[in-house]
């Protein structure tokens, strides 16, 4: 096997280092990959070391290893090598900021990776430069508004006002079918044992592709909500690979479009609308 073939293969490592072992040294000894390969690797967060109680990625090059030091490959070449699309921001409030995330883009890293969140491209890019901290999430495959906190104490007040459910989300859908609802109307059918909550409505139809475009807002957070409670309902998004028919030659048509919430920092009222040439058209 060529050396490019092997590194086209997933791997994973857990390995002790003696005091003063170069961990590229280490890591390229033990992996079969070259030093330009691991420092990739390094750069974006698929190595990790453990010392004493605590594991936290490892990203310098020049690292090197203490007594009792454990070090963690996790190498997944299809992982390292995704570009997705940079995300935009759209406001900057010190302790957080406001970003539409595309297509694409996650909202959470890996064990096997970071550098393609909106957390680790906001803390690369963001002046002036923050730590940057994801408080909630967006499906991978859906667009739209997304906070990031900058200090653990916005992590924790933010965190905080998802959990307990006093942010106003508000999504915009295509999906199969027509709803036949103008009003909001709650599809409430339980997911994965637990309860959810949709209100969903009818904001327009097209008789001609048979599509409707849709305003839902979230009473609960089950994974993939919005997604299975359409499905079940008979209106799968358009571009579901996972919940829908397929067939769709677009991506997923669902979008976060607006968050609203009192800031836990200063008490003021936020409230965020993602611009309207962001949103999921109906008419071509």
């Amino acid at each position: 096997m060529s050396a490019s073939e092997r590194e086209g293969e997933p791997r994973e490592l857990h390995l002790p280092l003696a005091e003063g072992e170069a961990v590229v040294e280490v890591l390229t000894r033990h992996s079969g990959l070259s030093k330009r390969r691991v420092k990739r690797a390094m750069t974006c967060g698929a190595v990790w070391l453990t010392r004493g109680k605590g594991t936290r990625r490892l990203r310098r090059a020049r690292a090197t290893g203490r007594a009792g030091d454990e070090l963690h490959l996790y190498y997944d070449p299809a992982v390292l090598d995704e570009e997705p699309p940079p995300p935009e921001l759209l406001a900057d409030e010190g302790d957080y900021t406001v970003w539409f995330k595309p297509y694409g883009l996650r909202s959470q890293g890996s064990r096997w990776g970071d550098h393609c969140t909106v957390a680790r491209w906001s803390e690369q890019h963001l002046s002036p430069e923050r730590p940057a901290f994801a408080v909630h999430r967006l499906d991978r495959a859906a667009n739209g508004l997304i906070l990031l906190a900058h200090s653990k104490r916005a992590a924790a007040a933010l965190s905080a006002l998802f959990r307990e459910r006093r942010v106003e989300k508000r999504y915009r859908v295509l999906a199969h079918g027509r709803f036949p609802h103008e009003a909001p109307t709650l599809l409430d059918a339980p997911l994965d044992d637990r309860p959810a909550r949709s209100w969903v409505q009818r904001l327009d139809h097209d008789p001609r592709l048979d599509r409707s475009l849709l305003e839902v807002r979230l009473e609960s957070g089950r994974k993939h909500q919005i997604r299975r409670h359409l499905a079940l309902a008979g209106f799968a998004v358009v571009g579901d690979r996972l919940h829908g028919a397929g067939g769709d030659a677009e991506d997923l048509q669902l979008c976060a479009c607006l968050l609203a919430f009192r800031c836990p920092l200063s008490g003021a009222t936020r409230r965020y609308a993602l611009p309207a040439d962001r949103l999921p058209l109906l008419h071509a």
